[in-house]
């Protein structure tokens, strides 16, 4: 038992670990730079709770990754314009006010006399919430900034990546359709010996998830195939090339944070392929970390990332 002043005599006393040195020396934090530009998240989809809580806990984990990182959340699909009162704050109103409030700091600034550097930047980086490339997405991300009229970065979507795979891997497991660990060699009598790899987006999607989807067969040494739920049969067509090649047990694992997965899509490609599915990606903290990792890419940051971490 612990007294007010320490442990009680006879137990061990916890004492503060020397600064490590050299190249095992944990990596310093990095924090955003003073005046950096806005992080917005632009959240693809139907606005809703669910959407909304997603958006919010992968903002939570930037944030923890970035300390003083300013990050606020545009939806896509969103008429509501009011940035500060609305629930889910319209892309364009929330770049729009972004750049209001950087040009207003610099008119502050110069009234007081600081040096104002004649270019300042863009005013935000965008970051799209998705695992894969969506032309017909993207090219909405792009009108809204151009509408906003605010100078602002568009970065890449958050994959292919390792920390992706790992994410699926989870998923997977979380479904019991994998090991959660193979080094461990836990049975799973329900673990697949395929898996789809599902997304949408089209041809490039498919193309950009089958690169991710190697990393994936790696880790659960089982056939992995990527095949877009946004065109018809495909699903079938890759479920039936697995079972030809031998799978008796198939999955689907989403390569889709969530957003932009529309009502019951999932829900018909697993009846489809007659296997069950995992769910999508959603709020796994890697996704948190990617979005950061396209921020700090498109400002030229550079993160210090622990020994054996996947570099960019």
């Amino acid at each position: 038992m612990s007294t007010p002043s320490g442990p009680a005599s006879g137990l061990p006393v916890r004492m503060p670990r020397p600064r490590q040195s050299g190249r095992h020396r944990r990596p310093e934090p990095v924090v955003a730079p003073d005046n950096a530009p806005a992080l917005v998240l632009a959240v693809p989809g139907t606005p809703g709770k669910e959407v909304r809580q997603l958006a919010d806990e992968v903002t939570s984990i930037a944030r923890s990754e970035l300390p003083g990182l300013d990050a606020h959340v545009g939806y896509l699909d969103s008429e509501e314009t009011d940035p500060i009162q609305a629930e889910y704050p319209q892309l364009k109103a929330v770049l729009a006010h972004v750049s209001a409030q950087r040009a207003e700091r610099r008119a502050r600034a110069a009234e007081a006399g600081a040096d104002v550097p004649v270019d300042d930047g863009p005013a935000a980086v965008v970051v799209p919430l998705l695992a894969g490339p969506d032309s017909a997405l993207l090219r909405r991300v792009r009108q809204a900034v151009n509408d906003s009229r605010a100078v602002a970065e568009l970065t890449a979507v958050l994959g292919p990546h390792p920390l992706l795979a790992e994410a699926l891997h989870v998923r997977l497991s979380e479904a019991g359709l994998a090991r959660a660990d193979r080094a461990r060699l836990f049975t799973v009598a329900t673990a697949a010996d395929g898996i789809i790899l599902a997304t949408v987006g089209g041809e490039e999607a498919v193309q950009a998830a089958g690169i991710t989807g190697m990393l994936l067969a790696a880790r659960l040494a089982v056939p992995v195939m990527a095949a877009a739920l946004d065109q018809e049969g495909a699903i079938a067509a890759k479920a039936a090339e697995l079972r030809e090649a031998g799978a008796t047990q198939l999955a689907l694992a989403p390569y889709l944070v969530g957003p932009e997965l529309d009502e019951g899509l999932l829900r018909g490609a697993a009846e489809e392929a007659e296997c069950p599915a995992a769910e999508p990606l959603g709020a796994y903290p890697a996704i948190g970390k990617l979005i950061v990792d396209k921020y700090t890419d498109a400002l030229g940051i550079a993160q210090a990332r622990p020994q054996g971490f996947p570099q960019r």
